[in-house]
């Protein structure tokens, strides 16, 4: 007896749609594209239950004729491609003749279609891939087809569905990114009945831009244009300083067709060398056009990944299309200062501390203490503070609590332990602290060594963080891979200080934060520790310390900034005692030069 079995036709097409249909957001793309070829001014997308339950895709498009609308859900069956020569150059969306087939052969299907200048339409149910009734309808020209319970026959794959709001927002980000690779079609997403988006559909970029990221992304875009003879490209890409904190928003579209490309991604990036900081990257909406004949869309049967004949040409094209874009951008940030900040800013500034006198200086220190507490504080020795002379290990342990003028962020106070002596001599470019320590000069990143000095510490509490609450909460709209990120990590987002609840149908509300970071961070924080748990999803303790990571990152002081000295002589004795050496990242956090060193550099000796 044979061991090898011809698969019925169903039970083919069953395994095919797999690599189709993979959740109920691919049948969305499927259909619009196909909306899209048939040259559809106006389409819209309706979807309830997460689009597992009911799907229907209206259209104005040519339509389909009596007998077309009977074969089309046929395997291999498609009106876009007649001989192998059509494979050399892909003009439509749709070619494999294999979407519709897979969508029938695990869902209920509704189909009617009529043919302009058809006096009557037609109608056609289908189940499971069978036909069930065929006949002639009242219908608009154009099409709409209905689709009901997807893998209502296939329950080892209903059951990997995720929730509704998961799936929801897969479905509204496949329609989006439609939509914006189209902007001359007008698309409306409806989600249980309410309008999640519309187009215009005026052939505008921007319009489509605006209509579909929102406000505050579009008026962040700069327009790149490039008209080469073998590549062109049109889009727009964020100004470095509305960076993001995940690479959600970048879109990129070759033909009219939205794809995945590490390519393009890279050239993008590059572009941005040196004008990001570590760990931010840029939105980009950007439209390739080349020859069909330069470009493969053949890869995969969901049609996103796409091979170049030259991608040194399309890399070279991107790049410097966008450096020249970032570079030409002259438009400096306007920031608006009120009348009594501007004079705080024109005084000079001196050391608040060091004008005090010492009587002055302890009974701010008194009043500082809570009146709750019974315990008189231990009368601090001022000099160990602010004098600029060799210091030693004879720190006072006890450190007074106030909080002193230009302090932007307190520096949390650090076990004093035995140190060689050292003297901090002060601070360079706003960045880096300047120690002197035996016959070594040593310059400290601040930010690096203050971050790890906040991951050791949330790292040690091994619990839930301290958070707080917000008068006002902060809206957040992630992509459909971050939500369904927030969702799944629910817990460890709590642990970590953070609650968000569902706002709308895409949307979150950050209603706490952790206690160290600023309001004006929570969006930008969301997005980093999604784009971490990706990276470290399954395995929980990897994940909570990549979000840590966030966490101690934006709550550490920031380079750029000019801070107390105070808070500077607190972070060179962690890094002078040895506790810290490498930010959480693993970046060194101080540099020595040797006493020799400097004298070779100067000639001083040979």
């Amino acid at each position: 007896m044979t061991k090898i079995n011809i698969l019925s036709p169903l039970l083919a097409d069953m395994i095919a749609a797999g690599e189709v249909v993979e959740r109920p957001a691919s049948v969305i793309k499927e259909l619009v594209e196909n909306s899209f070829d048939a040259g559809a001014g106006k389409v819209t997308v309706e979807f309830k239950n997460g689009g597992a339950t009911y799907i229907r895709v209206t259209d104005n498009g040519c339509g389909m004729s009596p007998e077309d609308a009977g074969i089309a859900f046929t395997r291999h069956a498609t009106s876009k491609l007649h001989d192998e020569k059509g494979l050399e150059a892909i003009g439509t969306m749709g070619f494999r003749g294999e979407a519709l087939a897979a969508i029938a052969a695990v869902s209920r299907i509704e189909l009617k279609t009529r043919e302009k200048g058809a006096e009557v339409g037609t109608c056609v149910t289908v189940q499971a891939g069978d036909i069930t009734d065929m006949s002639p309808c009242g219908c608009p020209e154009g099409t709409t087809i209905t689709i009901r319970d997807i893998f209502f026959n296939t329950p080892a794959r209903l059951k990997f569905l995720k929730s509704d709001r998961s799936e929801s927002g897969a479905c509204i980000a496949a329609a989006l990114r439609c939509a914006l690779g189209r902007p001359e079609v007008s698309l409306r997403c409806l989600r249980d009945g309410q309008e999640e988006f519309f187009t215009p559909g005026d052939g505008r970029g921007d319009s489509a831009v605006y209509s579909l990221l929102g406000r505050d992304i579009a008026n962040g875009m700069l327009p790149i244009s490039c008209d080469g003879e073998d590549v062109s490209l049109t889009g727009f890409v964020s100004s470095p300083a509305k960076s993001r904190g995940n690479r959600s928003m970048q879109y990129f579209f070759c033909n009219g067709r939205y794809i995945k490309s590490a390519l393009l991604q890279s050239a993008v990036e590059q572009a941005y060398k040196n004008t990001l900081l570590v760990g931010r990257f840029p939105a980009c909406v950007i439209y390739l056009t080349l020859k069909t004949s330069a470009v493969d869309v053949n890869v995969h049967p969901a049609k996103t990944e796409v091979k170049f004949s030259d991608e040194k040409k399309v890399f070279d094209s991107v790049y410097q299309t966008v450096r020249a874009c970032l570079e030409a951008e002259q438009k400096p940030l306007e920031i608006k200062l009120s009348q009594s900040t501007q004079r705080v800013v024109a005084e000079p500034k001196q050391d608040f501390f060091k004008s005090m006198s010492a009587e002055t200086y302890r009974e701010t220190t008194l009043k500082s203490t809570s009146p709750l507490s019974n315990t008189a504080p231990a009368q601090p020795q001022r000099e160990a503070f602010f004098d600029t002379r060799a210091r030693s290990v004879k720190t006072p342990v006890s450190q007074p609590r106030f909080s002193p003028v230009n302090v932007e962020k307190t520096v949390e106070t650090v076990e004093k332990i035995a140190t060689p002596t050292y003297r901090v001599v002060g601070e360079a470019l706003n960045t880096y602290i300047l120690v002197e320590q035996g016959e070594e000069l040593i310059l400290i990143d601040k930010h690096a060594a203050h971050e790890r000095m906040i991951f050791d510490r949330l790292k040690a509490q091994g619990r839930q963080i301290m958070s707080q609450a917000l008068l006002e909460p902060v809206i957040t709209k992630p992509s459909s891979d971050d939500a369904e990120l927030i969702e799944k990590n629910a817990e460890l987002l709590s642990q970590l200080g953070f609650e968000l609840e569902a706002y709308g149908a895409s949307a979150y509300a950050v209603r706490a934060l952790p206690d160290d970071i600023d309001a004006f961070e929570a969006g930008a924080a969301v997005e980093e520790i999604c784009d971490k748990l990706k990276k470290g999803r399954l395995n929980p303790d990897s994940a909570r310390d990549e979000a840590l990571h966030t966490v101690a990152c934006k709550a550490a002081i920031k380079a750029g900034r000019r801070h107390d000295m105070r808070e500077l002589e607190r972070i060179a004795e962690s890094v002078c005692s040895g506790q810290v050496k490498y930010c959480p990242h693993g970046r060194p956090v101080a540099v020595h030069l040797t006493k020799n060193e400097l004298d070779k550099f100067f000639s001083r000796i040979v």
